[in-house]
């Protein structure tokens, strides 16, 4: 008989949280008991999951005396005190924050890429921040036949990203200008609707955002080439979900792009969509919902021998997030990386 796993799941309101339930759902995770937990404020909120109704409650301490499994989708702060406190309870915590993705003892793991990682783990497992995953999963094929010499990667990632206030405030602006009005700017520090942002997150003194920062350290540890040259820049688009990103990779030799499409062709989690002549590449609207990260517009970089380009789109809320925390899982469970 299927063991059943009591789980709880922390920012179970949020947007990822919301498609987290849902993936549970549809994933027919094994699960026993369901505990959802939110801010204050959703406390009382009524959420259904495989048609049972649950009332998302307070965190309290003693919930984790009975839970196998610790979702965190929630702010820094939550994630560190909840997810040390879960783990001393003997919880497994699988946490979206950046709190615990640099600690040498917590495995950051995408299980396409690197799921040995989990064999280490002390209670707390990270996943990458959601422009880091997608970029992990091409790459590490390619170096894998290939070994690469340097990435450039320019994001374009959507206000889902920074949460379900920046989406309600990307329509209000919409509107807003639409109806010549000034628009209302809270979430970030100029107007997005009609306009993009070059800057996510704080900026460091080398001129990189932090969001950018996150992307080249966690794609080295994920990787473990520690010392991968890569250069980032992470722009913030009027797109509700979903990512994409613009990837110039250097290898060690050419490489035919035959060989390209066969990589990606046999890697899980990529779709190729790529057919330009024919108006096919990946887009946010076409990848949103999806599981796997779409990637096109594959070709050779006209200015090195050994460089390729391409394009990729992936569902931030899924795969860059929600989908990979329940891979993590499944994985634990199925090698009993307990």
């Amino acid at each position: 008989m299927l063991k059943k796993y009591n789980i709880a799941v922390i920012g179970a309101t949020g947007a990822v949280g919301q498609v987290l339930l849902d993936l549970i759902e549809a994933r027919n995770f094994p699960y026993n008991s369901l505990y959802l937990c939110a801010s204050t404020r959703s406390v009382g909120k009524k959420l259904v999951v495989n048609e049972t109704e649950y009332l998302v409650e307070e965190i309290k301490e003693e919930l984790f005396n009975n839970v196998d499994f610790v979702f965190i989708s929630a702010n820094n702060e939550i994630s560190k005190n909840i997810g040390l406190l879960a783990s001393k309870k003997n919880c497994i915590v699988i946490d979206d924050s950046s709190v615990f993705r640099m600690n040498p003892d917590v495995p950051l793991v995408v299980p396409e890429v690197n799921a040995h990682a989990l064999k280490e783990h002390k209670g707390i497992i990270s996943i990458p921040n959601c422009s880091t995953t997608p970029l992990a999963m091409i790459l590490k094929p390619l170096h894998s036949i290939n070994p690469i010499k340097r990435v450039i990667v320019d994001t374009y990632q959507s206000v889902s990203g920074t949460g379900a206030a920046a989406i309600k405030e990307l329509n209000l602006q919409s509107s807003e200008i639409l109806d010549n009005l000034n628009p209302t700017i809270s979430e970030y520090p100029h107007q997005i609707a009609f306009n993009l942002i070059p800057h996510i997150d704080n900026f460091h003194e080398n001129g990189y955002t932090n969001e950018e920062m996150k992307m080249i350290n966690e794609t080295r540890k994920i990787l473990e080439i520690p010392d991968l040259p890569i250069s980032a820049t992470c722009v913030r688009v009027p797109v509700k979900i979903a990512h994409c990103e613009s990837v110039n990779i250097e290898l060690s030799e050419p490489i035919e792009l035959e060989t390209v499409n066969n990589i990606f062709s046999n890697n899980k989690g990529i779709k190729i969509l790529d057919n330009p002549l024919k108006n096919l590449y990946p887009t946010p609207i076409e990848v949103e919902g999806k599981d796997d990260v779409l990637i096109g517009r594959i070709r050779k970089d006209l200015s090195n021998k050994n460089g390729i380009s391409l394009w990729l789109a992936s569902d931030n809320l899924r795969k860059g997030a929600a989908l990979n925390a329940i891979q993590i899982a499944e994985e634990i469970i199925s090698n009993n990386y307990f």
